[in-house]
Order: structure tokens, then C-alpha cells, then sequence
């Protein structure tokens, strides 16, 4: 059985969420950020994390590759290398373009010290995020999924983001972008995953 160790309601959501959609059975660690939970599992202190049997793995969208591959009759992950390429250009696009404005605007706002928090960067990283939705949705292309016709990891970790976006109230401009979204959003799996999380989050 997989172990997901993280704090709940967090990027552990994305691993939660892709080990519903492949149903596989996995146990929920509740560890905090930079706390001793995650002592020996993550360098940096922080979730996810994934424990394989003796298997460590960290990073959310190198955890849903990982998981993907290796449950590849499932249909979440690559057919060749090609879709590969193109699923590791898609993870690579979100984390370093697409989430950032959203990432960078929670920092400044909750995460950081006082003392280095700028004073407003709320425009500069709404005008990142309207860019790189515009990205987004010619990315899309018309597809239904990252992929094309069919939900993947790829759509699991954008997913996820598409969820920031809605809670930081970024506006999304683009009906196609919007509807994606709702699309992907709107899977039991994701709703499951929730629910979990949220549980686990309000227990001792």
C-alpha cells in the first residue's frame, strides 16, 4: 500500500486525487511543513511525498508521472515517447509558468516574514497569470484534456492549479479555460480526494 505523506488540503491533493483515479489503495500521513514529520523522506522538508515500499519519491507532478507509468494499463500515462515528451512538457510548463503567479501571490501574502513580503505585487502577478492562461488555452487547442481525448496526469496537476486559480479569484477570461476546469474538476476522483484530505485535516 502506498503512503502519501503532506499537509492535507496542499499539492498533496494532486497525489491523493491520482492514486483515486487509478484505485490503488494508499494510507494518508498528516506532516507538517519543515516539522520532523517528514525527517528522512524530503530534503527540503516539504510535501508530498510518496513512500513505494522502499521506494521515496518527492514532488507532486513527479509523483503522478511516477504513478502513471507505473500503472500504465490505467490509461494516465504515456503511450510512447513522444506523449512522454509532450506530458513532460506540459508538467514542466505548469510548475515553472502557470502556477507560479498564484504560488508567488500566497507567499507574499501568508507565508513569508513580515519583512519580506512586497508591499503590493498583486497586479504584476495577475497580469503573469493572465498571460500564461492566454497560454493555456492555446495550449488546449479545443482539446477536452492535455492530451487530447483522453484525462491523464496532466490534467490532475493542472487541474489542481485550475482549483488555486478559482480560490485566489484570479480572473479566467477564457470560456474554454473555464469550462476545461469545470471538466476536470468535476470528477468523482478529485471530489474523493477532497473529502479525504479535508478529514484528515480537521482531525488531532
Amino acid at each position: 500500500m502506498y503512503e502519501v505523506h503532506g499537509s492535507p488540503i496542499s499539492r498533496m491533493t494532486r497525489v491523493t486525487w491520482m492514486l483515486e483515479e487509478l484505485g490503488e489503495p494508499y494510507e494518508l500521513k498528516k506532516a507538517r511543513l519543515g516539522s520532523d514529520d517528514l525527517a528522512g523522506l524530503s530534503p527540503s522538508g516539504k510535501g508530498p511525498v510518496l513512500v513505494d515500499d522502499d521506494f521515496v519519491l518527492t514532488d507532486s507532478a513527479a509523483i503522478c508521472l511516477y504513478l502513471a507509468d507505473k500503472h500504465g494499463d490505467k490509461g494516465f500515462g504515456p503511450r510512447d515517447a513522444r506523449d512522454r515528451a509532450q506530458m513532460e512538457s506540459w508538467m514542466l510548463w505548469t510548475l515553472a509558468e502557470f502556477e507560479q503567479p498564484m504560488w508567488n501571490k500566497l507567499k507574499h501574502r501568508l507565508l513569508l516574514p513580515e519583512d519580506l513580503r512586497a508591499a503590493d505585487v498583486s497586479a504584476w502577478l495577475s497580469a503573469e497569470f493572465r498571460r500564461e492562461a492566454g497560454t493555456l488555452e492555446r495550449r488546449l487547442a479545443g482539446r477536452d484534456y492535455a492530451m487530447g481525448d483522453r484525462f491523464t496526469c496532466v490534467d490532475v496537476v493542472l487541474g489542481h492549479c485550475g482549483m488555486w486559480a478559482r480560490a485566489g479569484r484570479y480572473e479566467i477570461a477564457s470560456g474554454a479555460v473555464d469550462a476545461y476546469f469545470d471538466r476536470i474538476l468535476s470528477r468523482p476522483a478529485y471530489q474523493r480526494a477532497v473529502e479525504k484530505e479535508t478529514r484528515l485535516k480537521a482531525a488531532a
